[in-house]
């Protein structure tokens, strides 16, 4: 029984070894290894392409949907133009002004002016609801 165990302690040993040597030797090859993420096709191509379909499913949501739910549809949207302006707040908020504060000043700018206009259509439909 005592040999038994120890010939099994002694494999688990050598195993032991051999998984730690087949680790080092595969982050080494992890490491050796250039990592192509686009696999040759432009990453504009992929920006432009997700922009295209964005834009055809905001088409189809604003045009099916229900006139009694335009309303809480366009509350999302304000939610969604404040989370776009916190992107270009830190996109404007560098210390050196170069292109993309510039940009993201411009970004906010837009954002603001349609925040400002979202709210103000919503109420204006609020009040379509409200009772005379």
């Amino acid at each position: 029984m005592d040999t038994k165990l120890s010939t099994a302690i002694n494999q688990a040993n050598e195993l032991s070894t051999k998984a730690n040597a087949l680790a080092t030797n595969l982050s080494e090859i992890n490491t050796n290894i250039p990592i192509n993420i686009t696999d040759g096709i432009d990453p504009l191509f992929h920006m432009s392409t997700i922009f295209i379909l964005a834009c055809f499913v905001g088409y189809y949501v604003v045009w099916k949907v229900t006139p009694s739910l335009h309303t809480p549809l366009m509350s999302i949207t304000n939610a969604i133009s404040g989370i776009i302006i916190l992107g270009a707040l830190i996109a404007g908020g560098s210390s050196d002004f170069d292109t993309a504060s510039m940009l993201g000043f411009f970004a906010a700018f837009i954002a603001a002016i349609n925040i400002f206009g979202g709210f103000v259509v919503t109420q204006r439909m609020l009040l379509m609801f409200k009772k005379k």
